[in-house]
């Protein structure tokens, strides 16, 4: 059977040693967030994960969601009851405004909160995730008379929220999109079409479902230019808060998918069904991006979540399961056989994913910290430069996550040998769970390009000629601590392989765009890895800092300093790998006509 402890000491860790979250207490909700606020805030987060959400994560993808003859879909069973505990918790509101009920924390902390609740159950925890985006869209792009009568009620739960963009013959390419709107005497439209994968699309876990839908009012212009978007209730709001009739907007049919069996994807039918136009007239994708980019970096927390969930129990097993000898002699030679964890390619699996979680954890944090700054400071070159560092990381944060969440997946499936297939262990499950992070909210190869095509020249590089300058600068700050010159030097060897591979995109990639294309996803990996060797080396430092005035636990940051030079000297050089291959540039696989395939 699987296990999960939410690792409260190294958020802890990150949150106040790495990030000094109390250094921003001149920020609005960090106030509040004082070290002994987050400790209780995080400590109960892991009691709700652990003790409510874990122990029915295996049942729910067992059981999965039903869809009955008349549409309703039932959920697995208690999720209901688990679900109603986490709103009653008020964790759906943690870092929403307090005037529309939410408690106004820093949304930093929510990314700590999710990360336990999504390692715990990643299918549950969609509804409310869904919800939360919802949530974002209307507060940035919503009418006070919008926001008055929606968000109140999806703070609190009672409403859920999901958002409707793909259609059977379009998916990335949203200018394609055939939904249409009709506009009503009265303000309201009528939309019909169809949306597919639409994650809580139907359910009877919440009173009311705000659906978020992408659709083109009749006679807008073709493409993405034409494009609205609009709040359908499942049922009428009257004027007094109160549910009316059921709106014409029903579940069509359930995916049969391949993992988060326990969250409704759904084929939604929009027959003439009443929706009401949310930010201006033709300007709906933009409104929708708020929404698409709190989701993205949602489900590169997934993938963080996977892998970390995935990693526990394989390093459960690994001390457990006896086979074979050590390679040096027996370490156990009282029993017939040693524990598989004495072996050093058992090792260097759990000390990759280990590796990896530990700088994603802070990698996500720090990003988190951006979209803080970004919307929450009053300083205008503060708030400038953290838009371009979230704006920059979104794609690398959900790209990177997400494919090395799977690949960990995979690796701790592994360590189980032939129990890791079979599906009591769990293994499979966290597999197949795993493997959807890397499609939904934009294909990583979609991240990809958006990293290479739109976020390296915005604004003529601002963003990223900032992040190469803040990595370089702590480089050469430190360059003369003995106990960092291992991250220091790795850092800027990998430093020099993104800085070397972006100008080779400069000189090869305008008059050639495919040569953008072919080299992307090696980019962004390549970012990714420099990324979190950055957090690796910031994370050394305060680990140093910490053992040499002797506070706290001396071996966790004894261990820290130790899995971050596996980091620095395992993993970090597949940057030189990734610039390769870039530099090779798109010739070999564009010359092949298409039909030779």
């Amino acid at each position: 059977m699987p296990v999960y402890k939410a690792p409260v000491n190294d958020t802890l860790f990150v949150l106040n040693d790495v990030l000094g979250l109390d250094r921003y207490h001149n920020l609005p909700g960090f106030e509040d967030a004082t070290p002994d606020m987050i400790e209780a805030i995080i400590g109960e987060a892991a009691k709700v994960a652990e003790e409510q959400l874990f122990p029915i994560n295996l049942s729910g993808d067992q059981e999965g969601c039903k869809r009955s003859d008349d549409g309703t879909v039932s959920v697995p069973s208690g999720f209901k009851e688990a679900y109603d505990a986490y709103c009653q918790g008020g964790w759906i509101g943690l870092a929403v405004p307090s005037e529309f009920g939410g408690q106004g924390l820093p949304y930093t902390l929510h990314a700590a909160v999710g990360e336990y609740m999504s390692s715990s159950n990643m299918a549950l925890m969609m509804y409310p995730g869904l919800t939360q985006g919802a949530i974002a869209a209307i507060l940035v792009h919503g009418s006070d008379e919008q926001k008055a009568t929606y968000l109140p009620k999806m703070v609190e739960g009672t409403w859920s929220g999901t958002m409707n963009l793909t259609e059977p013959h379009c998916g990335t390419d949203l200018g394609l999109l055939r939904t249409k709107a009709v506009p009503q005497a009265d303000g309201s439209y009528k939309l019909s079409g169809q949306k597919i994968f639409i994650s809580a699309g139907e359910h009877s876990m919440t009173d009311n479902i705000i659906h978020l839908v992408l659709a083109r009012i009749e006679g807008a212009p073709e493409g993405t230019k034409g494009i609205s978007l609009f709040i359908v209730p499942k049922f009428m709001v009257g004027e007094d808060g109160s549910l009316g009739e059921r709106n014409t907007v029903t579940c069509g049919a359930l995916e049969h998918k391949m993992g988060i069996h326990g969250n409704a994807t759904c084929v939604m039918n929009y027959d003439d069904a009443t929706g009401y136009l949310i930010g201006a007239e033709n300007k709906g994708l933009s409104a929708m991006f708020v929404m698409m980019n709190e989701a993205r970096l949602g489900v590169g927390l997934q993938g963080l979540s996977i892998s970390e969930a995935a990693y526990q129990s394989a390093v459960v097993y690994a001390r457990e399961r006896i086979q074979g000898r050590s390679l040096s002699g027996a370490k156990e030679p009282d029993k017939k056989a040693d524990p598989i964890i004495v072996h050093p390619d058992i090792r260097r699996t759990l000390m990759t994913i280990r590796a990896f979680n530990e700088a994603g954890r802070a990698f996500l944090l720090w990003t988190a910290l951006q979209s803080d700054i970004a919307h929450r400071s009053t300083d205008e070159a503060d708030r400038q430069t953290a838009d371009d560092l979230l704006g920059l990381m979104t794609p690398i944060l959900k790209g990177v996550l997400t494919d090395k969440g799977f690949d960990n997946a995979v690796m701790a499936q592994q360590v189980f040998g032939g129990h890791g297939y079979i599906e009591e262990h769990g293994m499979s499950q966290y597999v197949r769970d795993a493997r959807i992070a890397m499609i939904y909210e934009g294909a990583n190869g979609i991240q990809a390009l958006d990293l290479v095509g739109r976020k390296l020249g915005m604004h003529g590089g601002r963003a990223v000629m900032a992040l190469f300058k803040e990595i370089g600068d702590f480089c050469e700050e430190n360059r003369e601590d003995e106990a960092l010159v291992l991250y220091t030097k790795s850092l800027k060897k990998g430093l020099n392989d993104l800085q070397a591979s972006t100008m080779w995109f400069m000189q090869n990639a305008m008059a050639k765009p495919d040569n953008a294309g072919a080299g992307s996803t090696d980019y962004m990996h390549l970012f990714g890895l420099v990324v979190l060797g950055y957090m690796w080396a910031k994370m050394a430092k305060s680990a140093n800092a910490a053992l040499a005035n002797g506070a706290g636990d001396a071996a966790y940051y004894n261990n820290k300093l130790l899995t971050g030079k596996f980091f620095m000297e395992r993993l970090l050089p597949e940057t030189a790998l990734r610039k390769t291959r870039i530099e090779a540039g798109a010739d070999t696989m564009m010359d092949m006509a298409a039909e030779a395939f």
